[in-house]
C-alpha cells in the first residue's frame, strides 16, 4: 500500500481524510495541520499520527495530498517533491502562473497531480466520450456564500474548474477573453462573468458565483445535430440530436454515478503506483489558471472603467 498523508486537515482535506483512511490500497500515515488542535483531531478521527510541520514527512510517506490554501502550495509541494514525494495538490495548483510554472518544472521524476476534481465526475467522463467538435459552451457555477476559499477570487475557487474542462474539450487557449466582476461579501471577485472566443469560432460564456441563493452546477455544449448538457451535482447527462430527417432523438448516454473525490484519489494512487501521468498534471493545470489570470485581468480594466463611470456620474449630480 503507498504511504500517505494529507497536509491541511481543514473541511476539504477532511474529506480526503476520510476516503484515504477507507481505501485498500493506501496507508494514511498522518494528517498535517500548523493548528495543533486540528491535526490532532483529524489524527484520532482517521487513526493516523498528527503532525503540524509537513517537513516532518521527509522519509514516513511515499505521497501526500496537499489541501492547504493556495498560497502555501508551492512552498509545501517543492518541498515534498524534492524530499521524494508524489503529490496531489488541490485546485488551484498555484497563486500565480509564474509560481505553477516553477512547480511543474521541479516535478521531474515526481508525480504532480492537480486537484481538479470535476474530470473524475462520471457526467464528465460521458460527456468526453461524446463531444465531436464543441461550437458553444454555457456554463453557470453557483454556489451559497461559505468562508471557505476566501483568499481566492471566484474564477480560481469555481470557475477554474469548468476553464480546465472546456480547454481538455476544445484542445486549444482562447484568442479573445472579455470579463466583468464584482465584490460582494468579501475583498475578492465573488461573481463573474466572461465570454471566451477560440479558434474556429468557438464560443464558451461561463458565469460563476459564490453567493448565490442556490448551488448550480451545469455545463451545456452545442455541436453540430447535438445538444449536450450535464448537472455536475447530479451526474445526469442528456443529449439530444437531430437526423438527417431533422427528428430530434435522444442520444444513448450512461453514467455511472460515483463520488468523484474517491475517483481521483483512485487515479493519483494508482500514478504513484505505475508512475503513469496523471489527468491533470501540471501543464494541464498551468494552462487553466494562465486563462485564469487572463479573466482577472480583464475583470480589473473592466472595474477600472465602472469606476470612472461612477465618478464621472456622481461629478455631474453634484454640479
Amino acid at each position: 500500500m503507498t504511504r500517505i498523508a494529507v497536509v491541511g486537515a481543514g473541511a476539504f482535506g477532511r474529506n480526503h481524510l476520510r476516503i484515504l483512511a477507507a481505501s485498500k490500497d493506501a496507508n494514511l500515515i498522518a494528517a498535517v495541520d500548523a493548528d495543533a488542535a486540528i491535526a490532532q483531531q483529524a489524527a484520532s478521527e482517521f487513526n493516523c499520527q498528527a503532525i503540524t510541520d509537513y517537513r516532518q514527512l521527509a522519509g514516513l510517506c511515499d505521497a501526500a495530498v496537499i489541501a492547504s490554501p493556495t498560497s502555501t502550495h508551492e512552498e509545501i509541494a517543492t518541498f515534498l517533491m524534492d524530499a521524494g514525494i508524489d503529490v496531489l495538490i488541490e485546485k488551484p495548483i498555484a497563486p500565480t502562473v509564474a509560481a505553477a510554472e516553477r512547480l511543474s518544472s521541479k516535478s521531474k521524476g515526481r508525480i504532480l497531480q492537480v486537484g481538479h476534481l470535476e474530470r473524475f465526475n462520471p457526467a464528465v467522463r460521458a460527456l468526453e466520450k461524446l463531444v465531436t467538435l464543441p461550437l458553444f459552451f454555457e456554463v453557470h457555477r453557483l454556489s451559497l456564500f461559505s468562508s471557505r476559499s476566501l483568499d481566492v477570487d471566484v474564477v480560481l475557487d469555481l470557475m477554474i474548474h469548468d476553464l480546465e474542462i472546456i480547454l481538455a474539450l476544445t484542445q486549444s487557449e482562447p484568442e479573445e477573453v472579455r470579463a466583468s466582476g464584482i465584490s460582494i461579501l468579501s475583498n475578492k471577485v465573488d461573481i463573474a462573468n466572461v465570454r471566451l472566443a477560440f479558434p474556429g469560432g468557438v464560443i464558451a460564456n461561463l458565469t460563476a458565483s459564490r453567493v448565490s441563493t442556490e448551488r448550480v452546477r451545469k455545463l451545456r455544449l452545442f455541436q453540430p445535430h447535438q445538444y449536450i448538457s450535464i448537472d455536475y451535482g447530479k451526474q445526469e447527462l442528456l443529449a439530444v440530436g437531430v437526423t438527417p430527417e431533422r427528428q430530434v432523438q435522444f442520444l444513448p448516454a450512461q453514467v455511472t454515478k460515483d463520488e468523484p473525490l474517491r475517483l481521483e484519489l483512485e487515479h493519483f494512487l494508482e500514478c504513484v503506483r505505475t508512475r503513469q501521468q496523471p489527468l491533470v498534471g501540471g501543464p494541464e493545470a498551468t494552462r487553466a489558471l494562465r486563462v485564469a489570470e487572463r479573466i482577472l485581468t480583464k475583470i480589473e480594466e473592466h472595474a477600472r472603467v465602472v469606476e470612472q463611470t461612477i465618478a464621472t456620474s456622481s461629478l455631474a449630480r453634484s454640479s
